[in-house]
């Protein structure tokens, strides 16, 4: 991987028209910014559970030879912007696009710093099969990197990025995962905690 990326959770003004006004925002200049400083407008994201109904996530791609990140230029268009930096890690490829259609759900997880490793080669095992087994596609997992907190705690947190063809075969999946012998419980006893929210990519033209 050649690429970092960085994931942006933009805090909104109230109503629809806001969220219009902050996905023209992107669509109109962000992507272009984004691409003169050499890097890529990956995904926005609207909410379905979990997020705020003023919340948008957005979704960067840079080279990771770039000193600086291409940050969001907000303007009027958001109150506030919380970025994460992120490293990928088995996935996704540099040149990797979001799926069309069905919804992304993203879930950080929390694991003991010394267990990262373990935690990403029990997932890109498990997703052989899982993949195989449901409408479903892993965009991508990534290591956050570490605050003051994470280092103090001895934690690190991860996202992992999933497509799914709709909430109804993310519930239908929730079966593989809960079962006793295999990948995905040994994942979760690495696990101290995990929190997902479901999405819809928003297109970018």
């Amino acid at each position: 991987m050649t690429a970092a990326y960085n994931y942006l959770t933009c805090t909104l003004g109230r109503g629809r028209k806001a969220w219009a006004d902050f996905a023209g925002h992107v669509r109109s200049s962000l992507v272009s910014e984004v691409a003169t400083a050499g890097g890529e407008v990956v995904g926005l994201f609207q909410g379905q559970l979990g997020f705020a109904s003023n919340e948008a996530v957005v979704l960067l791609r840079r080279p990771e030879r770039s000193r600086h990140a291409p940050m969001l230029v907000a303007g009027p268009k958001a109150i506030a912007v919380q970025m994460e930096a992120l490293t990928p890690t088995v996935r996704p490829a540099d040149t990797k696009k979001l799926k069309s259609g069905g919804i992304y759900v993203h879930r950080w997880f929390t694991v003991d710093a010394e267990k990262v490793a373990d935690f990403i080669d029990l997932s890109n095992r498990a997703w052989q099969n899982f993949e195989g087994s449901y409408d479903t596609e892993i965009f991508g997992l990534f290591t956050a990197e570490a605050g003051e907190q994470d280092v103090r705690n001895e934690e690190r947190r991860l996202l992992l990025l999933t497509w799914y063809a709709s909430h109804g075969v993310w519930e239908t999946s929730r079966d593989q995962t809960r079962d006793p012998a295999g990948l995905f419980v040994k994942r979760h006893e690495l696990t101290r905690s995990t929190i997902g929210r479901s999405s819809l990519a928003v297109p970018l033209t």
